[in-house]
């Protein structure tokens, strides 16, 4: 637990935590706002137990781990920061990885990483340093944010390194948290971050970086949902495989351990590839159709932030990701209550994907998101 700042700090630009991974992207992150004059302090989140979630197949290494506390420390201890570790595994469980399960298990494909930027990172972690006195919270993502003096409203941008840009996941940030944040990378390359880490000689500066959910440390969401509860599988296993004409194809191995688009773990003797179109979690069905079959115009989104306006009460044109590499599509966002639109593409899209995020551009700027809540024929 972080207890009173050090008397040492003085304000000059103001005092920033900054979430410290121990990845190369929050050291540099760091560094970087301590050279601008900024009062820095250092914060790791332990955001869960490996005796919990299971799956340590790293042996405490990698995002929360004891290794990735040193890192972090490291580099404050070398900087003259402080630095700090913060339990925050109560919270994450709770506002994380139940929901990941309870999505997975209503037949929906959820996005943890979204759930914690919007839930602990701009919530639990900026609470506690608004508690403490600092002003600005920073975090090592891509991307950049701006004031609009027109609109008076905070914006978010993509980052200048198109190929790197997070602001897709950051879309459940208000304005109020969007105030105090700093992204100190927005406007540089990955090329451009881990040249600055070996310049500021980093232990992080080659540190590859974690490709799976950071609770799920074997890419194991299967294993997850069967500890869980041991006796899902067998609850759920050899349910009806239905095609979208309602005729039994075959038997899946549970609801649950399938997502949109999905092509393998169907079977064979099909004339033409075909993929999951639909789960109804209610009846253990899974629905498989064809190419035609997966694409969708029109979708619903619910718990909608709105960042560059503050209300949509007419359709708006916009560049329409639905999801984190998805280069963005044409359509309209379509008002429909205060938290909830419809989405029309001008042409139908694979894969729309409930539980996964919709979120809106204009340009470079984030119009707002949501969570995708179904797919509807118009």
């Amino acid at each position: 637990m972080i207890g009173n700042f050090p008397s040492s700090i003085n304000p000059t630009k103001g005092t920033v935590v900054v979430a410290m991974s121990g990845g190369v992207d929050s050291s540099v992150a760091a560094v970087m706002l301590h050279k601008q004059g900024y009062n820095v302090i250092g914060v790791t989140m332990k955001l869960w137990d490996f005796e919990e979630v299971g799956g340590n197949i790293n042996h405490e290494s990698g995002c929360c781990s004891l290794e990735s506390f040193n890192d972090a420390r490291e580099i404050c201890v070398n900087l003259g920061l402080p630095h700090y570790v913060m339990n925050f595994s109560r919270e994450f469980h709770a506002a994380v990885v139940e929901d990941f399960i309870d999505e997975y298990l209503s037949g929906r494909t959820p996005n943890p990483c979204i759930q914690c930027n919007m839930k602990i990172k701009w919530k639990t972690l900026l609470d506690k340093a608004q508690y403490l006195g600092a002003d600005y919270i920073a975090t090592g993502h891509y991307a950049r944010t701006t004031f609009n003096t027109a609109t008076h409203r905070f914006e978010l941008l993509r980052a200048v390194d198109f190929t790197k840009d997070q602001s897709y996941a950051l879309w459940g940030i208000q304005q109020n948290s969007l105030s105090k944040t700093i992204f100190p990378l927005g406007h540089l390359t990955k090329t451009e971050v881990r040249n600055l880490a070996h310049e500021y000689n980093l232990n992080t500066a080659d540190k590859k970086e974690s490709q799976e959910i950071c609770f799920i440390a074997d890419n194991d969401y299967h294993r997850l949902l069967k500890q869980f509860d041991p006796k899902l599988e067998a609850q759920i296993e050899n349910g009806p495989l239905m095609d979208i004409d309602g005729n039994l194809v075959g038997y899946h191995r549970g609801y649950p351990f399938y997502t949109i688009g999905q092509r393998r773990g169907l079977g064979g003797g099909f004339k033409s590839p075909m993929y999951v179109v639909d789960i109804d979690a209610k009846s253990n069905t899974v629905i498989i159709g064809n190419d035609d079959a997966l694409k969708t115009q029109f979708f619903t989104v619910k718990d909608v932030n709105l960042i560059s306006r503050a209300a949509i009460e007419e359709p708006v044109r916009a560049a329409i990701k639905i999801r984190y590499n998805d280069e963005g599509h044409a359509g309209k966002i379509i008002p429909l209550t205060q938290t909830s639109l419809k989405i029309e593409f001008d042409e139908p899209q694979k894969s729309v994907t409930p539980g996964q995020s919709a979120v809106f551009f204009d340009g470079d700027r984030v119009i707002g998101g949501g969570i995708i809540e179904e797919r509807i024929s118009e």
